[in-house]
């Protein structure tokens, strides 16, 4: 939609907030790519920084258009208008917010983002284009692999804080990514739309790499130029104080480790259940010797907390996993590991062959008069099995039950049924 008057304002209450879209004098129609940027009191930098949009889009010979999303109480919002972009005005309510307050108005179906601070090199999107084009949906920049200005980045930042989260996201998810902090990154409308962020602040940059993992999105890295903040600009970070950094890689951190709750439960809940469970079956028979070490009652003990609590988290690692699922595989995985009418029969099976071997127990212990004896004693072994057999047969069928309910509230998406066929 164009207009003549740079100062006419079209009003859009669909968003809470009173948001206001300011149109410029002239307005791109049907642009292919749309450069998204959140702006908070930049109007230092915010023309100098359309300009060299303008410089990029003309050198990649595409139609785009310039968004910025400004929650400035300075002239940013003017200043970006005069320079040719469309400005989205928004209460301020966090970077990420930022973020999701603009796809409703996000017209391209490539999406570029960054910061307005003219740190990334904006003159330089063509090899982001090469990449969409190429059929790529998430494209992170990279610094590392690009270049970066003395001065631009902290030490502590570029030696310590961004290699070591990068390091952690690396190893949890099995990515392999140089620089999950950089700014400058690209991804489709429509896989931006099936994120569905919702990190307010800082953490929406860890958010986004997290889910193109958890819906397995075509991923391309970009080297990127990062350059010194401008003369008279302290960025927003330095304007927080000496703990800002540290509050976004904590926040960061979290998450990594929300996303990723799965890391934490299968490979630890796996080995717990190994440990318990294998040497638990050994002593339901009776004690065990080896060397000069008897393992009984009280080992046994020992084992069957390990054994459930392995599987609890196992479990809970399913269930996570079917949650964080976007395409509907993991999830259609667990479906069928834990299908209903098997997992029911198994768990039943399970849970009246550990209540018969304690209820031996119980009955002999009557019939002893409440008395323990050598028999009983033996007895304790099978009973405690019994036990375990019992627990877990619970857990299971109760988590059985809970991936089938996420089956039904979450449903394999449409668009995803091609891509699981050829998985």
């Amino acid at each position: 939609m164009a207009t003549t008057d740079a100062s006419v304002y079209e009003q859009h209450r669909a968003a809470p907030g009173d948001i206001t879209l300011i149109l410029p004098a002239t307005d791109v129609s049907d642009p292919e790519l749309s450069i998204v940027i959140p702006a908070l009191d930049e109007e230092i930098t915010i023309g100098r920084f359309v300009d060299w949009c303008k410089e990029g889009i003309a050198a990649a010979g595409i139609r785009a258009e310039i968004l910025i999303v400004d929650s400035s109480s300075d002239h940013t919002a003017e200043i970006a208008v005069a320079h040719g972009a469309r400005v989205l005005k928004t209460p301020k309510r966090g970077l990420g917010r930022a973020y999701i307050d603009a796809i409703p108005y996000i017209r391209g179906r490539y999406v570029l983002m960054g910061d307005a601070d003219c740190t990334y090199d904006f003159r330089e999107i063509r090899p982001f284009m090469t990449k969409f084009r190429a059929g790529s949906e998430f494209l992170m920049g990279s610094r590392f692999t690009g270049s970066i200005e003395d001065g631009a980045m902290p030490m502590l930042h570029r030696y310590f804080g961004t290699p070591l989260t990068t390091w952690i996201l690396n190893v949890m998810y099995g990515t392999r990514f140089s620089d999950i902090h950089c700014g400058m990154r690209g991804v489709t409308l429509d896989a931006l739309k099936r994120m569905s962020l919702a990190s307010q602040s800082w953490e929406y940059a860890s958010e986004m790499v997290l889910k193109s993992v958890h819906l397995d999105l075509i991923t391309s890295e970009v080297p990127v130029r990062f350059l010194k903040d401008p003369e008279g600009r302290v960025s927003h970070l330095a304007r927080g104080g000496w703990t800002s950094p540290w509050k976004a890689g904590w926040i960061n951190l979290k998450a990594m480790f929300v996303f990723g709750a799965d890391f934490f439960l299968m490979i630890p809940g796996i080995l717990l259940l190994l440990v318990g469970f294998v040497p638990l079956c050994l002593l339901a028979f009776g004690p065990l010797t080896i060397g000069v070490v008897t393992l009984s009652i009280n080992s046994m003990l020992l084992l069957l907390v390990a054994g459930i609590l392995g599987l609890q988290l196992f479990l809970i690692g399913a269930i996570a996993q079917s949650l964080y699922d976007g395409i509907g595989l993991k999830r259609r995985r667990w479906l069928t590991i834990f299908s209903y009418t098997r997992t029911t029969l198994a768990t039943a099976f399970a849970f009246v062959a550990g209540l018969v071997l304690v209820a031996r127990f119980v009955a002999g212990f009557i019939e002893q008069g409440y008395h323990f004896s050598d028999v009983l004693i033996e007895m304790n072994h099978e009973a405690i099995f019994g036990l375990f057999l019992m627990m877990a047969s619970t857990v299971v069928f109760v988590s059985m039950l809970l991936i089938h309910a996420i089956g039904l509230y979450l449903p394999i998406p449409q668009a995803a049924e091609g891509r699981l066929h050829e998985l």
